[in-house]
């Protein structure tokens, strides 16, 4: 992997102080630089984009490159991909060994991944006000840096503990909210109350000091991207209302893809739909590494092992445009495997990162006016998704857990590879549901291909490999083992824990 250099101050987080050596090259972080840095609100903007770069590019494999790295794991402890174990990358992940393992070196990338772009945010949040410049681009940047400051802590509390609706007060991660430095003493764990507190209000702050700012690029965080965050923490801790509301903001100017558009590849941020995501380029294109993994039927993915569970396919109808992407693997030694074509690189071997999209603006939108007890509206939001995929309209019960239900698979569905199966599961209490791909009898489907020679032949399907937790116990809501653990090396080095 390229080494990337990157203007950045501090980035001491505590992790930091004590974890392996990273292969990011920075800036040295004494009192002069400091100073500098932080002289003009302009120059104060490259900590923060610089943060964004190593928070999506920089990595310690090629397995953990960025934030691309939670979204991939949240993926492949989920129901609904079924990775191949054969594979580098996430073979441990979706066997549920790595994550609950507190040496292992994707939660301690992970932590300190999270960590350090806080710590970054810290910094800039307590020195931007004296910095000369306008207090337009004072606001824009102390907005921004809050807005991601959040965004980390909302992934923490998504991760680190059950749902807050289960207990509100569970002790999850320490908060910090000041610059750390070498002296800096470790803090105890906050509750998931505490955490939330902080992120909802640094997003009103942002939303509020980003009012009047208008992006040039969807990497930039805006009053829209600012909005989906909120939807999602709302989402998280029940304010069905609020919720609904900011997810209203957050699509505004962003109209659902033409149905044809979702076989383009999910690989670039023009895309009508995305709100907010991370642009590649030949120069810069790490976080593209991702596309190995989820990219099933180009010729240039290496990986290709987040294959499809074959009861997947089974939930879409086969009008939809989501369903023609599915399609059996007929490649040898790959053969009865699910391929599903969402995730395809650009003909140059890169790919745009997705956050946020439209399509999950809607969902939130129709989930939270069905739990507040609104579902007729709810149906109508999850209509106009499901038109907008010429899938078949929702016209069942309107009892609110039949709703409900509905409009968690469509989630599934449409948000598939994008990040969201495990802290769906965290936060609706919900379980893993893993099974084999056989008949009544308990004999393996056939499925028919096409080899690349041209002989139809019926071969085994294939879906799951694994179906319980490391110790064989069934897959359970609220299980330890969804939950990413704390690195022992932070123990060791902040006796508060």
């Amino acid at each position: 992997m390229k080494k990337l250099k990157y203007l950045s101050f501090a980035l001491i987080g505590l992790w930091s102080l004590t974890s392996c050596e990273s292969e990011l090259d920075t800036a040295p972080t004494d009192q002069s630089n400091s100073t500098e840095v932080f002289k003009t609100a302009e120059s104060a903007e490259t900590v923060i984009n610089g943060t964004w770069a190593k928070f999506n590019n920089d990595g310690t494999t090629f397995a953990n490159i960025g934030f691309s790295t939670v979204m991939r794991a949240s993926d492949a402890m989920g129901s609904d991909v079924a990775v191949l174990t054969n594979k580098y990358g996430f073979a441990t992940t979706y066997t549920f060994s790595e994550m609950e393992n507190r040496t292992a070196g994707r939660p301690l990338f992970i932590w300190g991944m999270l960590y350090s772009a806080i710590n970054n945010m810290n910094n800039v949040i307590a020195k931007i006000d004296a910095t000369e410049g306008s207090q337009e681009k004072k606001n824009q940047v102390k907005g921004q840096a809050k807005a991601l400051r959040a965004f980390c802590y909302l992934n923490i509390a998504s991760f680190y503990q059950f749902s807050y609706l289960k207990d509100k007060s569970a002790l999850t991660a320490p908060i910090y909210t000041e610059p750390s430095a070498i002296t800096t003493v470790g803090k105890s764990k906050s509750s998931l109350e505490d955490i939330y507190t902080l992120i909802k209000s640094d997003l009103t702050d942002a939303d509020n000091l980003l009012k009047d700012y208008t992006r040039n690029n969807k990497d930039k965080i805006n009053r829209n991207v600012v909005n989906g965050i909120l939807a999602r923490v709302y989402l998280n801790t029940g304010e069905w209302s609020k919720a609904a509301a900011s997810a209203k903001i957050a699509k505004e100017g962003y109209p659902l893809m033409a149905p044809e558009k979702y076989k383009d590849g999910f690989n670039d941020i023009t895309n009508v739909e995305w709100i907010w995501g991370h642009a590649q380029t030949q120069e810069q294109s790490d976080a593209s590494y991702a596309f190995h993994y989820l990219d099933v039927s180009s010729s240039g993915s290496f990986y290709y092992s987040f294959m499809a569970d074959p009861y997947f396919k089974a939930l879409f109808d086969t009008n939809d445009i989501r369903y023609q992407l599915f399609s059996w693997d007929n490649l040898p030694s790959r053969e009865g495997l699910l391929k599903y074509a969402k995730f395809k690189f650009k003909p140059t071997l890169i790919g745009d990162i997705v956050y946020m999209r439209a399509a999950e603006m809607y969902l939130i939108e129709a989930e939270a006016e069905a739990r507040s007890g609104n579902v007729s509206q709810a149906v109508t939001v999850l209509n106009q998704l499901k038109s907008a995929r010429h899938a078949n309209t929702y016209s069942g019960s309107l009892a609110q857990n039949n709703v409900i239900d509905e409009i968690l698979i469509e989630r599934r569905k449409e948000l598939f590879g994008e990040g969201f199966s495990l802290s769906d599961i965290i936060r609706t209490q919900g379980t893993v549901v893993r099974k084999p791909y056989v008949d009544t009898e308990g004999k393996p489907i056939k499925v028919q291909i096409t080899t690349p020679n041209g002989t139809v032949k019926t071969v085994d399907g294939r879906g799951h490999s694994i179906f319980n937790f490391p110790d064989k116990t069934e897959f359970v809501p609220n299980s330890r083992y969804y939950l990413f653990s704390i690195p022992q090396k932070e123990f060791e080095n902040n006796p508060n824990l």
